[in-house]
């Protein structure tokens, strides 16, 4: 190579922006829109961020940031079962598919670093996305992965967990520390990791405002994947066909073109942009979601009042659904049993206790901050 070259090749690599790749897994909404606040504090701190998935979290990311370079990451396209007997089969027999979309994603990435000069990737539960000379976080709240055949089951999952985990460079837990955590044992486990672990607080889109809601008016966000989603979508319809007040119906389809018609009392929508669904939800009395995760951090940055249905069959749900009724967080129905009208007698005699951290947001800037100062390029 001449001095020239190597001059310009210097100054590129030397003068532009640290450039780090955020990917987050398909399974729902939840891993791409806790990404979010990820993605603005990257931005925040002066990183050109490029964003990578498919479908629904596509459509998700570039609406909230148009102007990102994105690129195709196939998912791992996991299909839920109708019954939550049926899904741990269902899982059983996707293993194959999902340790194939893991090969392959970890091929795709060796091929983009190379293409796009990436100083650093973060990865939400995608196993696959490891590389060996680039900086690679893995960001999950589930280093105990509860399985309904019993803890014997849950050792070897967990130790097969950390075996993909210990090939990242670090292990982000959007959680805390001390007792006031939102995950209980899914992120505090007995057993370690080898490689490093930060925990970066409650990662929500959302902030707490102290806006008045509208008496008795409800907000349902629906999400997951099929045809778990629809289940439930069909079961709140039915219910909320009676009911005397007003609601809002977010139905977790970004993208899609099938429209519900909205009513004077329910207003339908397939999927709003994290500003929009700020006010949607600062409006509302009580919140009606699933048990997932990424809800749970939402909820609870806005301190509000939740009836929460974990998806059937989904152990991590089910655990979470107990320990949030323990920590007097959130209200919680299996499926099956949901009744709109007793689901809102009971919360409205549960006595909740919902407190949100101030410090998630220093503990995400303090996590990039740590991340961006290992880097070669500044």
């Amino acid at each position: 190579m001449s001095k020239n070259n190597t001059d310009q090749g210097f100054t590129e690599k030397h003068l532009r922006k640290t450039r780090i790749l955020v990917a987050p897994l398909d399974w729902g909404l939840g891993h791409a829109t806790r990404c979010i606040p990820i993605i603005r504090q990257l931005l925040a701190q002066n990183v050109d961020v490029w964003l990578a998935g498919e479908g629904a979290q596509q459509r998700l990311l570039q609406q909230e940031f148009p102007t990102l370079p994105f690129l195709e990451l196939t998912g791992y396209r996991v299909r839920y079962a109708r019954s939550a007997t049926g899904l741990l089969l269902s899982i059983f027999g996707q293993t194959h598919k999902i340790l194939s979309a893991i090969k392959n994603e970890n091929a795709w990435l060796k091929k983009v670093v190379a293409e796009y000069h990436f100083d650093a990737v973060i990865s939400d539960n995608r196993y696959g996305l490891y590389h060996s000379s680039v900086p690679c976080i893995f960001i999950t709240h589930q280093l105990t992965i509860k399985s309904p055949l019993g803890k014997w089951t849950e050792r070897i999952l967990q130790k097969r967990n950390y075996q993909f985990i210990n090939k990242f460079t670090a292990c982000w837990v959007p959680d805390f520390t001390d007792d006031n955590n939102l995950a209980g044992v899914l992120s505090h486990p007995e057993k370690k990791l080898t490689t490093p672990v930060y925990y970066i607080g409650s990662l929500s889109r959302f902030h707490f405002t102290n806006a008045a809601p509208q008496p008795n008016h409800l907000v349902v966000i629906l999400s997951g994947p099929e045809p778990q989603r629809t289940i439930l979508e069909n079961k709140i319809i039915e219910e909320i066909a009676h009911y005397t007040f007003t609601a809002t119906i977010i139905r977790g389809l970004p993208g899609s073109t099938n429209i519900l018609p909205s009513t004077s009392m329910i207003k339908f929508y397939n999927h709003l942009p994290a500003a929009e669904l700020e006010k949607e939800i600062e409006q509302a009395e009580l919140i009606i979601a699933r048990t997932g995760y990424s809800s749970v951090m939402d909820i609870v940055a806005m301190q509000k009042k939740a009836i929460l249905i974990p998806t059937p069959g989904q152990t991590e749900q089910e655990y979470l659904a107990e320990y949030l009724v323990q920590k007097k967080i959130a209200v919680t129905v299996v499926q099956k049993d949901f009744s709109l009208n007793t689901s809102l007698a009971i919360a409205r005699e549960f006595d909740y206790h919902i407190t949100a951290s101030s410090s998630s947001e220093q503990l995400l800037a303090a996590a990039v901050t740590k991340l961006l100062s290992a880097l070669p390029i500044q």
